[in-house]
């Protein structure tokens, strides 16, 4: 990508800051244009040669491509913005780094690079900008600037940072003033005005509300949010037109033509803002099939008006009237239209032609500076425009449209869209711009007392995470005579957000309830394994450490189950992909702490690409001395076609390789022993199912699956088991998996 010398650590950051307080003011004054910022080298703003933009409306670009376009109008669009000074107030602010709607949109479609990009540049520009606002949002004058839909488009940009670095500080702003929102939003009474009264809004806010709820498990602020989405929705669709007015004004405007007003940039915003809401919520929300209704309908009205040229016109009904190129409506349709592709809500065969066209046309309108032309200024309806015009929020829409073309390469995929994975410490630290030292730090002598300052403040300071713990592992405390018994439990964790706990003698497992699904995504059905190193139960004593991660004596929780299906997690195969459940729902516990521990779940409907859906009921037996946890699951669907259902075990690579699978279609196994992890060993799965239901075997990005043929409402048997070598049964990958080849259960396949 472009910024290779994009060195923010020593210099962006402290060029902002100095740029505001310096140059700000007066460029916000007077309007005038300024220098570069003090301290901003040219070398950081030169962006990477221009690549071939794809100007054929019937070819479909690669993946390479299409990120490529999307990385050098990002860069291009940070270099611009990085060039401007910063005025001290944001409000009205079109063209440089800002905290407003405009600037937001375009942060909205860099982060979502970011989680791709392989360069770290526009991870780091992103967070000098969060840090630059200190994480808070616009608007703290009055009640109404407060519930402001434009001022709440930043927290986006918050949310992303949050769920890749979970530090608590940096959602900690945005989500005191949504927790004031909530009761506006939520009013029982309702009231002549709205607070969402303008279509925009509907890209702005809903979707911050809703990934609110996923990454802080607390469902206040989608229930919120879908009560005044839908408010809106009543006073603006309408639905003879498949259409949204921009506001209430315009219900009874026409154009020049007669036509009546409808607004692209207003219905463009509604789209965008309805595939990133139904990104986050939840597929067994009551009113799912609402939303996605509403899209696919919105879609098929923007694809009958698209123009031959390959975009929409401002005033989608008058394109007479505004004959010139608008790329900023235009890019979100690209965007919606390619996302409700990816995401198996708009037909393929359909829909592909138009995305094709329009991105064309969009690449047509990439100025030599790498911004996107011919893009409407901000107002509240149609008006001319002008092939030099530009605007932030017309990147954010080519980067959104840029990254869906993308994935078109690739296959469908589910709903909700996962959150980020964590980024580790050392990513954290690369991307963090650290400020620079006082001005008074000058010498070699004033750089070690600087130095030594720095360390004693990390020493002496009360950390409330814990994190200044010495370094040596505290261990359990030895277990009493009682706890030493060896015996099967299966215990529901509240204090560990609704996990469901069980081990024997020989393995521990866990599965993840309802209040983690909304903590940490993507937490889903997988099943997680643990390391047992003893042969009474140690799971519980492990939890009370923060960090059960680590190795006490006992045993630890090293296992990643990811976005995959752990040790034996299900799903249901169809098209080549694997559509899935989230977390438990509900859970009955039968029997605990004898010989056996015997539990139930269920699994609340979850969507089969766009025309099924499927709930699910599983029993899990474990009883003492075996290393197999049996499950009986019971699929039931709303259509009695068969149903063909992959049980995986997580893929993992790392250094060592990719470890060892095996497929044995015979005898109905499937077994996998995952590459050694340097630090805790190895750990070998094996899933039995009966072999006279296989169908085959099959792979995704994220598992290894074995597949079965399954009637809805018939229950079916299979056994998941697992070992470590660091534990007391099996040393070696060739003795587990022996003894998975000669292992024959015991109660059968019914």
């Amino acid at each position: 990508m472009a910024y290779r010398s994009f060195r923010m650590a020593a210099g962006l950051t402290a060029a902002l800051m100095a740029t505001t307080l310096l140059t700000g003011p007066v460029a916000a004054q007077t309007g005038r244009s300024a220098p570069l910022p003090p301290g901003v080298e040219t070398a950081w703003l030169e962006p990477t040669p221009r690549p071939a933009l794809n100007v054929d409306p019937t070819v479909l670009p690669s993946r390479a491509e299409a990120l490529a376009a999307a990385e050098y109008v990002t860069a291009s669009q940070i270099a611009a913005m990085a060039r401007e000074p910063l005025a001290l107030s944001t409000g009205s602010n079109l063209t440089q780094m800002s905290s407003n709607w405009v600037a937001a949109t375009f942060y909205v479609g860099a982060a979502r690079l970011a989680r791709v990009s392989d360069d770290p540049e526009t991870l780091r520009f992103l967070t000098a900008v969060a840090e630059h606002y200190n994480y808070s949002v616009r608007g703290a004058r009055s009640g109404p600037t407060m519930l402001n839909a434009d001022d709440i488009a930043i927290g986006d940009l918050y949310e992303e940072l949050y769920a890749r670095r979970r530090q608590e500080g940096l959602l900690m702003p945005l989500r005191q003033r949504l927790d004031w929102q909530v009761p506006h939003l939520n009013r029982s009474v309702e009231t002549p005005a709205l607070v969402w009264w303008w279509a925009d809004a509907l890209f702005m806010a809903p979707p911050v509300l809703a990934r609110m709820s996923a990454l802080t498990g607390d469902p206040k602020y989608l229930t919120a949010a879908d009560r005044e989405w839908r408010r809106t929705a009543e006073h603006l669709w309408v639905p003879e037109q498949r259409l949204f007015l921009r506001d209430e004004r315009f219900k009874d405007r026409t154009e020049a033509n007669g036509a009546p007003i409808y607004w692209s940039r207003a219905n463009a915003w509604t789209m965008a803002g309805l595939a990133r809401w139904l990104e986050s919520l939840p597929a067994d929300h009551a009113n799912r099939a609402y939303y996605v209704d509403l899209f696919q309908k919105l879609s098929s009205r923007i694809l009958e008006l698209q123009q031959d040229a390959g975009l929409w016109r401002a005033s989608l009904l008058a394109p007479e009237v505004y004959p010139e190129a608008e790329t900023s409506g235009s890019g979100f349709y690209v965007y919606g239209l390619a996302w409700g592709i990816n995401h198996g809500l708009l037909d393929r065969e359909t829909y592909l032609p138009a995305v094709t066209k329009g991105w064309a046309a969009l690449n047509r309108h990439v100025l030599p500076s790498g911004l996107i032309g011919a893009a409407q200024k901000t107002g509240d309806m149609p008006v001319h425009t002008r092939p030099e015009e530009t605007g932030l929020y017309a990147t954010g829409a080519y980067v959104l449209a840029g990254l869906e073309i993308a994935d078109l390469n690739g296959p469908v995929q589910s709903l909700p869209r996962a959150e980020p994975e964590r980024d580790t410490p050392e990513v954290i630290a690369a991307t963090t711009p650290t400020p620079p030292a006082p001005v008074t730090v000058v010498g070699e002598e004033e750089l070690r007392r600087r130095a030594e300052e720095m360390r004693a403040t990390a020493a002496l300071s009360y950390d409330p995470a814990g994190l200044n713990r010495p370094s040596t592992i505290e261990r359990l405390t030895p277990p009493t005579a009682g706890e030493q018994r060896p015996r099967a439990v299966a215990r529901f964790a509240p204090d560990r957000f609704d996990d469901l706990l069980w081990e024997n003698d020989r393995v521990a497992h866990r599965i993840y309830g309802p209040a983690l699904e909304g903590r940490e995504p993507p937490s889903g059905s997988g099943i997680d394994v643990w390391a047992k190193r003893v042969r009474y139960p140690f799971m519980d004593r492990q939890l009370k450490f923060p960090n059960y991660h680590t190795d006490r004596g006992e045993g630890l929780d090293y296992y990643d189950v990811g976005r995959g299906r752990g040790a034996g997690g299900l799903g249901l195969w169809q098209d080549n992909k694997l559509w899935t459940s989230r977390n438990f729902k509900t859970y009955r516990i039968e029997e605990t702490g004898g010989d056996e521990a015997r539990f139930s779940v269920d699994y609340a409907p979850w969507p089969v690409d766009v025309n099924r859906r499927v709930w699910e009921t599983r029993d899990f037996s474990l009883p003492m001395g075996s290393n197999f946890t049996r499950m009986t699951s019971t699929l039931n669907s709303d259509s009695a076609e068969p149903l063909i259902v992959g049980i995986g075990i997580t893929r993992r690579a790392n250094d060592n390789g990719s470890g060892f699978v095996t497929r044995d279609a015979a005898n109905g196994r499937l077994t996998f022993w995952e590459p050694e992890n340097p630090e805790h060993g190895s750990i070998g799965i094996a899933i039995l199912v009966d072999p006279a239901m296989v169908e085959g075997f099959a792979q995704d990005a994220d598992n290894y699956l074995i597949l079965l043929r399954v009637t809805p409402g018939q229950p079916f048997t299979y056994y998941m088991g697992s070992a470590w070598d660091g534990g007391l049964d099996f040393k070696t990958r060739e003795a587990w998996e022996s003894f998975v080849a000669s292992y024959t259960p015991s109660v059968g396949w019914r």
